[in-house]
């Protein structure tokens, strides 16, 4: 989900360049991959890297895997918290101490949320915070979650959570625990049409679609 909003920019841009129609649908990271594996017949599939190599492993895709964004995964609140509570991010340690105290937090299904829980256990918090999560079902954002008040404390790609109403955005996590998701994009065997599939992927990919990926919320992989 956290392409969503890029791709639909990207692609339409390439409608009007070529001509050529695209239907992007966006679904969560899991059920994505699941229906490439049952052999849904798509064109293009796009999804972090290590579901990318998945796929590519299990013969789904047809074409090179290229690098098409690079998402940073963010902290956020409540927008209704009281600025003067709201937590500090600005360190390792004063993340984790931030996550400690949250009465309730979130983060997703994808690529970020594998990472955070890595990180937790890493930190040996895990087990004492579980009781505490909220795990979206794949597909619904964090966001909501944080704009209702379930939780205080959430965490999402950066992409995903810009301009969201209610929700208020911490900042990018310390870089000594900074998770960076790279997304990409690749021609699957069940494309109709694989030289359009290719071209597509081309163009999601190249370095003329930075400002694009920038304006919402991602960056051109180096």
């Amino acid at each position: 989900m956290a392409t969503k909003a890029v791709l639909a920019d990207l692609c339409r841009a390439y409608t009007d360049v070529t001509g050529q129609a695209v239907t992007v649908e966006s679904v969560g990271g899991v059920d994505a991959a699941n229906r490439v594996m049952a052999d849904e017949a798509v064109d293009v599939v796009c999804l972090g890297a290590a579901a990318m190599t998945k796929l590519a492993a299990g013969g789904k895709l047809s074409g090179p895997i290229a690098p098409i964004a690079l998402s940073e995964t963010v902290a956020a609140v409540p927008a209704t918290l009281d600025r003067a509570l709201t937590p500090d991010i600005g360190t390792a340690d004063a993340l984790k101490q931030a996550v400690l105290q949250a009465n309730a937090l979130a983060y997703s299904t994808g690529p970020s949320g594998v990472a955070l829980a890595a990180l937790f256990a890493e930190w040996g918090i895990a087990q004492t915070i579980a009781p505490r999560i909220k795990i979206p079902p794949p597909g619904t954002p964090v966001a909501s979650l944080l704009a209702s008040g379930e939780v205080s404390l959430g965490f999402q790609q950066h992409a995903e959570l810009i301009g969201v109403h209610g929700v208020h955005i911490l900042g990018s996590l310390p870089a000594s625990v900074a998770i960076n998701t790279v997304f990409s994009a690749a021609v699957a065997t069940q494309a109709a049409n694989t030289v359009a599939a290719q071209q597509l992927v081309d163009a999601l990919a190249a370095p003329s679609s930075a400002e694009t990926k920038q304006r919402n919320g991602m960056r051109q992989p180096a």
